[in-house]
């Protein structure tokens, strides 16, 4: 059984689609970032980051992870899906892994921040990181234009990873107009019955979005 501490974020449904996809039994607790409670004293001893998510396995002697790339890594090996074990193959996975967790990840995430949550708008700065966004996306459409799935022909935990970022594209203002393979991608693991049923953990609340943008306001405190 894995305790799964996660919030409605981009890295919180990475890991509740890999443990969806991976068929591992889990149980949620949803933590409010809006009130701080990833920062409180017991989960900053699991989390020393004080960020989501994070797992503990209690079918490995508690032990704890933290960090969404880290976690997918973790929970592929131990299921033995996933993540090929050919060298070759495994380092593909892993470098695209890495393009989401140092580049997609943090450009949409700063999108987010100057387009949604800073308390003044800086053209200069949502143009730029909106710009670097898309570019990422270029490269993501060129890997796709060749290939069905994001590094290669199998589904792995690069898909999961990338996806549960690029499909938010809207909310970072960034289209995916003229990318018809990634359209096609997030289209493709969108319709997956584990992608559908991860993406909905932990469950909505009301006023999404508002709720959304409340507390990456807060974040920035």
């Amino acid at each position: 059984m894995i305790d799964l501490f996660t919030a409605a974020t981009p890295n919180g449904w990475k890991v509740s689609i890999a443990l969806e996809e991976l068929g591992m039994p889990y149980t949620v607790h949803t933590l409010d970032l809006s009130k701080g409670e990833q920062k409180q004293d017991w989960y900053m001893r699991l989390n020393p980051n004080g960020r989501i998510p994070t797992i503990v396995d209690r079918g490995n002697d508690d032990f704890a992870v933290f960090e969404s790339g880290a976690i997918l890594i973790y929970l592929a090996e131990r299921a033995g899906r996933l993540l090929p074990t050919e060298k070759k193959a495994r380092s593909r996975v892993l470098q695209w892994l890495m393009f989401q967790m140092s580049g997609v990840g943090p450009m949409m995430g700063q999108a987010n921040v100057f387009l949604r949550y800073a308390p003044e708008k800086i053209p200069y700065a949502i143009d730029r990181y909106q710009r670097e966004v898309r570019r990422l996306f270029g490269v993501l459409e060129g890997q796709l234009a060749l290939h069905e799935f994001i590094a290669g022909n199998d589904y792995s935990i690069a898909d999961i990873a990338l996806w549960c970022w690029v499909h938010g594209h809207d909310w970072s203002g960034v289209s995916l107009e003229g990318l018809p393979h990634l359209e096609k991608w997030v289209e493709r693991i969108a319709a997956r019955p584990a992608v559908q049923r991860g993406r909905k953990v932990p469950a909505r609340v009301e006023n999404h979005d508002e709720a959304r943008t409340e507390a990456g306001r807060k974040l920035l405190v």
